[in-house]
């Protein structure tokens, strides 16, 4: 019988016994080799006062073992008989709150630690608060030590109502309290006798028997770009990750940006052709239409798209030493792409000892709050509640490359409106001179450019929502509506404001369509040769493409493009 697998992390305060409890969850399983107890057993530093000190089996690190906590985030993989897990025995000190957030992100499962002598502290309350907001579904309360108060019944139904009470304001379903000894092994592999009033299963009993199909499951199809495979012209692939949803040759996809249909052809392995692709499975893609893909680009089902959108709203937990700054650049990665990102308003921070919000202007390391952010370039993205790959991001620092933080995604919000000015604002600390081309075309995140088009029906308004749905300021004009002179100043208007404009030129006479093309230079555009030797769908592709050049700052242009 295949055996599936359950990923759970460990959190709690500093001390509460978490690299011993997984040292005893492994030792008791028969999980550890001989010449690993040899080690530790011969180590110098032993805390336990036993012949074996079982959190030596966990904290690796060196400054681990002489300080007595754990820093980095240590992985542990054992089986039993029933089920194979992954560990991540994650850092309880504040100080590393940001690996315990990178430990539970992948978790089925949380187990949370509380010292029966202490309760429930308020690092344990942000480690209950981020299992929660990670969306983990469910949550083991391990009490632990219960030796050094005699186990005794009522510490035990006092912290599991306190515990269970936290849980319910958080939003946790699923909740199991167990009291344990880490260290004597009361109730962790094996039931103990000191706690004959306790008639729940053993923390390795239930997380033997719980059940995690049930799990976060979304239904759609999201599939993220990777890279292009293309070992020679008679192949062309699509390698990634399936996010979710399910595949199978003959399946329709829409793909993203460009908003283009098509079918899967073909779904191939390095072990060869596969009948369907489920989700976590890497594959390579071959669909029956050329169309231009490339990573950071996302196939998902054409019925069921995601939001999309440079301006949404998100939990962030702030990772880093330096506070975060409101409308400072960041690179922020999301399913395969790096965009550039602003965070342009703090919405409330939380405040973990009682869950309430509050008003902010400033994030300090290991804060939570909700914060608004804007992007160079549209998201595909879903709520992180619906779908943890396309819902959650990083944020990173463009100079140090440093993670500063981490955060799960909303709700799309509208196009950030500009700020208006305050009364009190002086005058003088306004920046004098005209507003010039060059910082309009930085407000709209694009340079100016003119489309020409013929009169093919249909194209130029398909061709303005394509546009207008990328995230560019888009007009679309005939010239037939305007006599030749007017509509010449219209467009070089427009073009002065920082817009991309589209046009019918079957009634422009030569000498305005050349001063137009005299205007826009390189960025006139005239796809009228296309029309009739290409579909409307794929023009709008080609265009979207050249558009796409046009962006300030994009992925598509060079790092560290001008604004000009």
């Amino acid at each position: 019988m295949r055996k599936n697998l359950l990923r759970f992390t460990t959190a709690g305060s500093v001390d509460d016994g978490k690299s011993t409890l997984i040292g005893r969850l492994l030792h008791d399983s028969r999980s550890v080799y001989e010449d690993q107890l040899v080690s530790i057993q011969q180590s110098r530093i032993n805390r336990s006062g036993r012949a074996i000190d079982l959190s030596l089996l966990t904290d690796g690190l060196r400054a681990e073992r002489e300080q007595g906590i754990t820093i980095d985030v240590a992985y542990r993989y054992f089986s039993t008989s029933r089920r194979k897990f992954i560990i991540a025995d994650t850092p309880g000190h504040e100080q590393y709150t940001r690996n315990m957030a990178t430990g539970a992100s992948t978790a089925d499962l949380a187990v949370i630690l509380v010292d029966a002598s202490k309760g429930l502290l308020p690092q344990t309350r942000r480690h209950a608060y981020i299992s929660a907001l990670l969306g983990i579904p469910r949550v083991v309360a391990a009490i632990n030590k219960m030796d050094l108060l005699g186990y005794r019944e009522d510490v035990f139904l006092k912290l599991q109502q306190d515990f269970r009470q936290l849980a319910k304001s958080l939003g946790i379903a699923s909740v199991q309290v167990i009291p344990i000894s880490a260290l004597e092994g009361d109730n962790v592999v094996t039931r103990s006798n000191n706690t004959p009033w306790y008639a729940g299963p053993t923390l390795m009993e239930y997380l033997e028997t719980v059940d995690i199909g049930s799990g976060r499951q979304f239904a759609h199809l999201r599939f993220p770009i990777q890279s292009v495979i293309r070992p020679d012209a008679s192949f062309r692939g699509f390698a990634g990750r399936l996010a979710s949803g399910s595949l199978r040759p003959g399946d329709a996809v829409l793909a993203l940006p460009s908003h283009q249909e098509t079918k899967v052809r073909n779904i191939v392995t390095y072990d060869g052709a596969l009948a369907a692709a489920v989700p976590q499975q890497s594959v390579v893609l071959q669909l029956d239409d050329e169309i231009d893909l490339s990573r950071g680009d996302m196939l998902v089902s054409p019925d069921a798209p995601p939001l999309v959108s440079a301006h949404f709203a998100a939990m962030l937990v702030w990772l880093h030493s330096q506070p975060l700054q409101l409308d400072r650049e960041y690179l922020l990665k999301h399913a395969g792409r790096l965009l550039k990102a602003k965070a342009t308003c703090i919405r409330f921070r939380v405040n973990v000892n009682d869950l309430t919000e509050h008003p902010a202007d400033q994030l300090e390391m290991n804060e939570i709050a909700g914060v608004e952010f804007v992007t160079n370039s549209p998201l595909f993205f879903d709520p992180y509640e619906r779908n943890r790959a396309t819902g959650s991001i990083i944020l990173i620092d463009p100079l140090s490359n440093a993670t500063v933080g981490a955060a799960m995604l909303r709700e799309a919000l509208a196009a950030p409106q500009a700020q208006p000015l305050r009364a009190q604002t002086p005058v003088a600390e306004l920046r004098s001179g005209p507003v010039t081309t060059q910082e309009r075309s930085a407000r709209h995140g694009h340079r100016p450019a003119i489309f020409s088009l013929g009169d093919l029906p249909g194209l130029a308004e398909l061709l303005e929502r394509g546009l207008f749905t990328a995230g560019f300021e888009v007009l679309l004009l005939r010239a037939q509506q305007l006599p030749p002179s007017a509509f010449l100043s219209l467009v070089s208007k427009l073009w002065a404001a920082g817009f991309v404009v589209v046009y019918s030129d079957e009634a422009l006479p030569p000498q305005e369509r050349a001063t137009l093309q005299s205007l826009a230079e390189d960025r006139f555009f005239d796809l009228s040769p296309l029309e009739g030797l290409a579909t409307n769908d794929e023009i709008v592709r080609r265009t979207l493409l050249l558009a796409e050049t046009l962006r300030i700052d994009s992925d598509s242009t060079h790092q560290g493009a001008s604004h000009d």
